[in-house]
């Protein structure tokens, strides 16, 4: 059936302490943290910083990494009304800034899953028809592939809202949809002629030096707000560029 929809996209990096996000049968997920970004600013570039250090006898070497994005002014304004009308009609506590930081916790965790093929455990986190496309998919990759499915939580380097979505379906029942998009390290070894266009960074961890691959992800969270249904969000959608399209 199709959902009469409203949709805005925009970009800006936002990060806060997250304490609710998805309930699996009578175990919930509760993640908590805080971290520290730049100020947005609809006309600004803003950047993520995630320094890498290692010890060398006594000397301290610092390695950073910059991830930069540059908001479109008109699309910053247009998805502040889409919150606004989360808040106002669904969801009074919402905030971006709460999800932004429990959906990065959710993406590590369900990556990892992923990563170790462990569809049965995705119950309750992401769609049911979507687990099944997600294990044939990932029956098909060699192990290297899967290995780089998993975000360590230490390794992601910036997170961002994009495409929002507001749905009405003719029975009455509301959805909100918020896709996130994630920047990685993994340091799993993936062919280079399959791997074009992505960074390459090389990290000093004590003498020796790493090298690590850039992955980008995709996932997308949905959660009705139909009065007397659960108030769970689910994935509803996975993408991790060059791994699992």
């Amino acid at each position: 059936m199709a959902l009469p929809m409203l949709r805005g996209c925009y970009r800006f990096p936002s990060t806060l302490s997250f304490t609710r996000l998805f309930s699996n049968e009578r175990i919930i997920l509760n993640w908590s943290g805080k971290t520290r970004s730049p100020p947005s600013s609809p006309a600004g570039a803003a950047a993520a910083v995630r320094p890498y250090s290692s010890e060398r006898g006594r000397k301290k070497q610092t390695h950073k990494i910059v991830m930069v994005g540059i908001p479109n002014p008109f699309i910053w304004f247009r998805t502040r009304i889409y919150y606004f009308l989360i808040r106002t009609y669904f969801d009074k506590e919402f905030s971006i800034e709460e999800f932004a930081e429990g959906s990065k916790q959710a993406f590590s965790h369900v990556s990892r899953l992923l990563s170790q093929s462990q569809f049965e455990a995705l119950e309750g986190l992401v769609a049911k028809d979507l687990i099944g496309k997600l294990e044939e998919k990932c029956n098909l990759l060699p192990l290297s592939y899967k290995q780089a499915l998993s975000a360590d939580p230490e390794e992601i380097m910036y997170t961002t809202p994009g495409d929002v979505g507001i749905y009405y379906d003719d029975n009455g029942r509301k959805f909100v949809s918020i896709l996130m998009r994630f920047w990685y390290l993994t340091s799993a070894h993936l062919p280079d002629d399959t791997m074009e266009g992505t960074r390459i960074f090389q990290v000093a961890i004590g003498e020796e030096v790493e090298t690590k691959r850039l992955l980008t992800a995709n996932y997308e969270f949905q959660r009705e707000f139909t009065k007397g249904v659960t108030p769970d969000w689910t994935i509803t959608r996975i993408e991790h560029s060059k791994l699992l399209d």
